[in-house]
């Protein structure tokens, strides 16, 4: 996943909707490369305010040094893209 359109794709067919918790694992990237995709994005402003990490059951992934299990976009990411 090379763009924010790649992943809110990916999001989009993971979750059943905008909004729904999404395990970081399931986007099936490396450790070091979805903390580092998640981590850029929770730190560029134009984004990171449609996003919303949750930690829950499932496989811990530190994001802008915070532990997290699962990701949430809102469907207004959209209009960015």
């Amino acid at each position: 996943m090379n763009n924010l359109s790649e992943i809110v794709d990916r999001y989009a067919a993971l979750a059943t909707s905008f909004g729904e918790p999404v395990a970081l694992a399931a986007f099936a990237l490396p450790r070091e490369e979805t903390q580092a995709l998640f981590s850029a994005l929770d730190e560029d402003y134009h984004i990171s305010r449609f996003l919303h990490f949750s930690r829950g059951d499932g496989n811990t992934f530190l994001i802008s040094g915070e532990p997290v299990t699962h990701v949430s976009f809102d469907p207004a990411i959209r209009s960015i893209l």
